[in-house]
């Protein structure tokens, strides 16, 4: 059992090899056109030709090539109408003779589209039709009857890849417009999510005086539940950190210390950030913070104040972490 899915396995990788000789002017052709198209790019393709044109639409979209699938099958009972003249139109078929996209064919023409054909064979009717052909043909199927489309859903699956990846490096699309496209997935949260986002801010955001009592700040800590609290002097800029760790130790030493002022207790310089910056670039502080990370995180403004408070939970739930 094995044997044969090592074959298919090399069946499949051989295919993928073979089509890097056929990266020629027709490939170049293809993407100028693509780059140079001031609609969508509009995959389509019947059965597992059609999956794939449906993979490829969504890598092209989500990497800066606006793109959609369009099901021939549907095509022909009016989804045509999503297609303009300012479109190209990729049509995959391994046999270059799938009725239902050649159906298309007539209709695409009247309306003015280009067409690009990626089939597995050159002189096919879809080929003959089309303005530029990709030949993405295989020597066999991976599917041990030959009959399976292995190979060929492979092969041009990679091959609609390899155009993606040419043409996010041409439009010059960075992580940050990736991260648009995919603000619920974890890259878009860290590239996009700023601590103005998820900090505690204003009634919620705890503040202290440095001449408080170590007591008060205890009951202010407790009633807002992040563990800590900033400590600012009378203009709210931000003077010190006290955390329920400080007086957790402090009170090793006695209850005395409970009557104490705040800023005799507080850590003076502690690790801030400014709001604007990103989620994520907190995450890094607080994790790389030696000799322990902290699990708190004055936000200030540009000029000291304190705004906020940033607590490791927040970014758990926001999933930066």
């Amino acid at each position: 059992m094995l044997e044969h899915a090592k074959e298919a396995l090399k069946i499949e990788a051989d295919s993928i090899m073979a089509l890097i000789p056929r990266l020629d002017n027709n490939v170049t052709a293809a993407l100028n056109m693509i780059l140079a198209c001031h609609g969508r790019v509009v995959l389509t393709g019947m059965g597992k030709s059609g999956l794939v044109a449906r993979k490829i639409a969504a890598t092209f979209a989500s990497t800066g090539t606006p793109a959609l699938f369009l099901h021939p099958a549907e095509g022909i009972h009016g989804d045509l109408g999503m297609v303009t003249c300012d479109d190209v139109v990729l049509a995959l078929s391994n046999s270059g003779e799938t009725a239902e996209v050649l159906h298309i064919l007539p209709s695409l023409r009247r309306i003015g589209a280009k067409i690009i054909a990626m089939v597995g064979n050159s002189d096919s009717t879809l080929a003959k039709h089309a303005d530029i052909v990709l030949n993405v043909g295989v020597e066999k199927e991976a599917c041990p009857l030959g009959l399976a489309p292995t190979s060929s859903t492979t092969a041009a699956l990679a091959f609609g890849d390899a155009m993606a990846a040419e043409l996010l490096s041409s439009r010059k699309f960075t992580a940050n417009q990736f991260a648009i496209f995919h603000p619920g997935g974890s890259l878009g949260r860290k590239l996009l999510l700023k601590v103005d986002d998820i900090m505690h801010k204003e009634k919620e955001n705890p503040l202290v005086t440095g001449d408080m009592s170590v007591k008060d700040a205890l009951f202010v800590i407790t009633s807002k539940g992040l563990g800590a609290v900033s400590v600012v002097d009378k203009d709210k800029k931000l003077i010190g950190l006290l955390t329920d760790g400080d007086i957790r130790r402090g009170l090793s030493k006695g209850f005395a210390f409970l009557e104490r002022p705040v800023e005799e207790t507080m850590t003076k310089k502690p690790k801030t950030i400014v709001c604007g910056k990103l989620a994520a670039e907190a995450l890094h502080l607080m994790e790389s913070n030696k000799p322990r990370p902290i699990t708190v995180l004055p936000v200030l403004d540009k000029e000291g104040h304190s705004v906020g408070l940033l607590h490791m939970t927040d970014l758990v739930h926001q999933g930066v972490v």
